[in-house]
């Protein structure tokens, strides 16, 4: 990737970023943390990888990304709504009644959002039958799925990914959000997950750890599972829960939090000055 692309793409997840904490502060409360955490493979996916297009949501033949951790919703709406796929306004309208952009991602009310997640576990199984749909019906086209760390305590999570080996889904590429925090604390003090790369060589999966936030690592760990046809791809990115936000980063209970307005505007100029 060349600098000026990589410039691009690091404006684009500050945008992400000051997009998504707008939108919460507008509500009052969400799930800021695990949303700011995966900005920066949203804006390497939605900007530069995926092959889709913003005025053919449901386009046939188009790259899909299930967001296992749909609770991250507030981050894909931003990245949507700077892709184009619906106006910007919509953001303001998160989680209140007759919204299109509910708490978690809906594939029936948000242009752009490929697979309804909510109950963890579930969005990653689904992302493993639409890979296997689409080879089965000859679809040159590629599914991507991001679940989180807290989310691997799944048993169904560890059933798909023997399945997906077992079935060699080399069109499907996986990301682990690994902030190390879910809803209630820390993962190594709930369920220790160990390494969680390692764990998945040994179900039989491509894989790669890469620091999350680091644009240029993430997308030559793309490239790299996408040019091996033999299995699917996990990309364990390190991450830090509540990236970017200065009232969130850092701070154990991050999961989702409440704040207004005023500290949302803060939070966003403090971004801004990192320059």
């Amino acid at each position: 990737m060349d600098k000026e692309r990589l410039d691009y793409l690091k404006s684009i997840s500050k945008e992400i970023r000051k997009l998504t904490i707008e939108e919460i502060g507008t509500f009052g409360t969400g799930h800021i943390g695990g949303s700011m955490s995966i900005v920066d493979v949203l804006a390497l996916l939605y900007f530069h990888r995926m092959r889709i297009d913003p005025s053919r949501p449901r386009m046939e033949g188009r790259d899909q990304l299930v967001v296992s951790k749909g609770h991250a919703g507030p981050a894909v709406y931003a990245a949507l709504a700077l892709r184009g796929f619906f106006p910007k306004e919509w953001l303001a309208t998160l989680n209140q009644g007759g919204t299109k952009l509910p708490s978690h991602c809906d594939r029936n009310l948000t242009p752009g959002i490929d697979m309804t997640a909510g109950s963890l576990g579930q969005g990653f199984s689904a992302a493993m039958g639409i890979a296997l749909a689409l080879r089965m019906d000859k679809i040159d086209a590629h599914v991507y799925t991001i679940i989180g760390d807290g989310e691997s305590d799944e048993g169904q999570v560890w059933e798909g990914a023997m399945f997906a080996a077992s079935q060699k889904l080399s069109n499907l590429v996986a990301f682990t959000d690994h902030n190390k925090q879910q809803l209630d604390g820390y993962t190594k003090d709930i369920i220790d997950l160990g390494e969680l790369d390692a764990k998945w060589r040994e179900f039989g999966w491509f894989t790669q750890r890469v620091p999350g936030h680091d644009i240029a690592a993430l997308d030559d760990a793309v490239e790299k599972a996408l040019s091996q046809k033999e299995k699917p791809s996990m990309i364990v990115m390190d991450t830090v829960k509540g990236k970017g936000c200065n009232f969130a980063e850092g701070v154990e209970k991050n999961h989702s939090m409440v704040f207004n307005m005023e500290k949302a505007r803060e939070a966003i100029a403090a971004l801004e000055a990192e320059g």
